[in-house]
This record gives structure tokens, sequence and C-alpha cells, in this order.
């Protein structure tokens, strides 16, 4: 009973708790946090013997800035108070050791986020991190969000897909770290001095989600000329019901990579391996994700449906044509479920025209679901290289290999006297290149991902005018 009535008083400091954005405290940190973060080498330090440096005095001081603007924001947010206490004792150690190599790791493990999963609860985040797809270096970054948790998330979490570490957020405000294609932030991309025994909490950005996928996927649609249902249309050209749809879609996908027959380390940390069997891992995830989406639409959960095509159009649409082609396993995975489906006759491409058979999608895309989980199964009883092997045959199968590739050509081709993990030099930077179709979608749809850089809700770009957004 105590903790329920914490809860409540929890969500009820929400509805009065003014946002943190709106202080005038915010924008002195973030101003702050922008002059150091000009200021840090790559792995977070800062050289103060460089001819471009502060002066240590003058570091000491913007830095005090920052530890004074969250002392000051800090009581709007009294669930944060013992992160922020730790936030200030490891900016002022920071300091204190003449700005070398940042350690937050007394600050990260008091920050617990998923300990209070509250929908709407704001959190004031200050990390020397790298940025997932955005900024590779560990700077310093600011950023205040908002907890995605309605009741209806909570009870699925609750009853069907347990995930007691999975935070959907959204943004309020950020540092140019995330002004990028970060859509998450998770505890490993922080500047520690060891790693934790175990990671507590793990962030994605539904609303940046949402807010990209709607902008590609209406360009997409008008490019390709496709035809959607009804109540398909309404969803993409509404926020909120996508970013019901991504948080679901996450909170599956997250949970999955460690569900399942796992020949193998489900998030790869410690392997080296090649790209394509990234490429499947994250693909199973989306499509179990996506199998479970039809489970709860025939259960009656609306944003069920919004799941599956969200799966299908941010995978065929956006994945495939976004980032560099070097061992891009998200493009992978996208081409894959492509190919896929135009194999077995469930999108066409004629006369210009993409159309999808509406009612087999479900039933062939949980096809291709249930040749990954067979792959996986088999794999339990392979030795490392042939379980590569069986994998490159199934993507194979439906993509068409480099034609300089020596994998393609199978183990006569390899040195098969090295380690399975040498082999992995072998593999060509992009061992599966775009078939034709997809080279001309990638032209056509460049400068609508281009400018989905940094999309939120409240901070969409005008990708629909942007050049070549309907060429």
């Amino acid at each position: 009973m105590t903790e329920i009535l914490v809860q409540d008083a929890v969500v009820a400091a929400i509805s009065i708790a003014d946002r943190v954005v709106d202080h005038p405290a915010w924008p002195r940190l973030k101003n702050a946090v922008e002059e150091i973060r000009g200021w840090q080498s790559k792995d977070g330090s800062i050289d103060l013997d460089a001819d471009d440096a502060p002066t240590r005095a003058g570091a000491e001081t913007v830095l005090g800035q920052v530890a004074d603007a969250v002392e000051e924001l800090s009581p709007l947010l009294p669930h944060d108070a013992e992160y922020h206490r730790a936030l200030v004792a490891d900016l002022r150690k920071w300091a204190d050791g003449a700005f070398g190599v940042p350690d937050f790791l007394d600050s990260l493990l008091a920050f617990q986020p998923a300990a209070s999963r509250a929908d709407g609860l704001q959190h004031l985040v200050v990390f020397p991190m790298y940025t997932q797809n955005g900024n590779p270096d560990r700077n310093l970054e600011a950023v205040v969000l908002r907890m995605v948790w309605p009741e209806w998330l909570a009870e699925l979490e609750r009853t069907r897909y347990d995930n007691p570490l999975f935070c959907g957020i959204t943004f309020e405000d950020f540092t140019s770290g995330y002004d990028t294609n970060s859509a998450v932030l998770f505890p490993e991309t922080i500047a520690v001095r060891e790693a934790p025994e175990r990671f507590t909490w793990g962030g994605i950005f539904c609303d940046r989600e949402a807010a990209r996928f709607r902008a590609v996927t209406t360009a997409a649609v008008d490019i390709l000329g496709l035809e959607l249902p009804a109540d398909i249309e309404e969803m993409v050209e509404d926020q909120q019901r996508c970013q019901e749809a991504f948080v679901l879609w996450d909170m599956v996908h997250d949970r999955t990579h460690s569900h399942g027959d796992l020949p193998f380390d489900p998030f790869m940390i410690k392997q080296r391996q090649p790209f394509w069997m990234y490429g499947l891992e994250e693909l199973r995830c989306d499509l179990t994700a996506f199998k479970e989406a039809v489970h709860l639409e025939a259960d009656g959960v609306a944003q069920g449906r919004d799941v599956q095509y969200a799966v299908l159009f941010d995978r065929m649409f956006r994945f495939p044509v976004t980032g560099e082609r070097v061992r891009n396993y998200d493009g992978l995975g996208g081409q894959l479920l492509f190919a896929y489906l135009h194999k077995h006759d469930v999108v066409r491409w004629t006369d210009n025209t993409l159309k999808i058979d509406w009612e087999r999608a479900p039933q062939v895309t949980n096809q291709l679901c249930g040749e990954i989980e067979q792959l996986y199964r088999d794999g339990i009883d392979r030795p490392k290289l042939v379980h590569w092997f069986a994998a490159y045959e199934l993507v194979s199968t439906y993509l068409a290999p480099h034609p300089g590739s020596r994998w393609a050509k199978g183990p006569d081709a390899l040195d098969l006297t090295q380690p399975p993990r040498k082999l992995v030099d072998d593999v060509l930077p992009d061992e599966f290149p775009l078939s034709m179709f997809y080279e001309a979608l990638a032209k056509k749809l460049k400068n609508v991902i281009a400018s989905t850089k940094g999309i939120t809700a409240e901070r969409t770009r005008n990708v629909e005018a942007a050049p070549g957004a309907a060429a």
C-alpha cells in the first residue's frame, strides 16, 4: 500500500510540476554544456595545454555553472534528487582531476529511471557520453526528457511482455549530441571508470522515431504510388498514434534480445561476427514484435495493427537507404524483408507503382520470422563458422551478394586455418549491395532522410518541402 501511495504522489506531482525547459536555469545549463563540449577531446577529457584550451580556472568556472544549474533545477525533480547530488559530485571530481578522462560511474548508478515509470515524469540528465547514431565522441551532454508509460502499455508489460528495464521516453530539449539521428539513451554510452555489473535501464525516444517514420513514410508512399488502407493512412498522419506504435514495438523488440533459442550472446558485445549476423538479430527482434502485434490486434489492442505497419514501412522504406553502406546491418535487414515479401508476391513493383497484398502481409512476414527462428534453433548444435555460413545462405537466398565476395564462393575460398573472427576480415564492407530498386529509391529519399536529423514531435523540420521529397 505504501508503494502505491508513493507512486500516486509522484504521478500527482507531474501534473503540477513546471517544465524544466521553461526554467531560466535550463538555458544557462545548456549554454555552459555547449561551451565545455567545444573544449573536449574524443575521450571526454580537456587538454588544458592545447593552444585553444581554456585556462583551468576558466574551465572550472563554466563547469561550476553546470553544477549550479543542476542544483537550481533539481527541486523540480524530487525523484532524481539522489542522482543530481551524485552528478554534481562527479562534475566537481572531474574538475578536481584537472579535467582528465571523465568518470561518472557514481552518478550513473544513482540514476534509476526504470524504478518510477510514471507517464509524463520529467528527468534532467547530464553525462559525458557518445550518442549512438549521433556523436561518436564522449562529450558532455544535457537532455530533458519525459517518460512515456501510459496505463495500457504498463498493463501489457505486467501481463505479457515483462521488461522492467525498458523506458519509453520523449525529448523536451537537448544539447548538440542529440541534434543528430540518435534516438536512444543507453547507460553503456556513458564515460565510467568501469562498467557496472549490470545495467538497470535503457531509454528509446519514441517521439523522434515516430516523427522520422512519418516523414520518410509519407515521402516514400508518394514516390512509390502506394495506396494505403484508410486506417493506416490516418496513423501515418497522427504523431501520437505513431508514438504509441513505436513505444510498444520498442518494448517487445528490446526484450526479444534475451528471449528465444539463442545460439550466441544476444547482444554480441564480446564477439566479432559478420555484420549479417547483427542484421538477422535486429530483424528477428523486429519480426517478433510484428508477430506479437498480430496477436494483439486479434485480442483487440488498438496499437497492434499500427505496430505491424510501423515495422513494415520503417524496415522497407527507411532502413535500407539510411546511413553508409559499410556494414550497415539495419539496412541489410530492411533489404531482406522487402526481398522476402517480393519473392512471395506480397509486394509488387509494377508500372512504377508499389502494390502490397495487405491480407497476406502478416502471414508471409511471420513466415520470415519463422525461418530466422529455425536458423537460431539449428545454430545451437552448430560450430560458429558453420552457423555463419548457414546464416549467409539464408540471406543470399533472397539478396544477391557482391560479385567479388569470397564468402559467396563458399568455404573453399576462405583460409579455414584462421580462427572465425579473422575470417570476418574477408567480409566486404557492402557484402549485399542495394538492388536497382533501392538505388533509385535512395536517390529520391536522401534529402527527406537528411532533413530528419534532430527531428522530434515539437521540433519537426519542414521535410515535406525538402528538395526531392516528391521527385
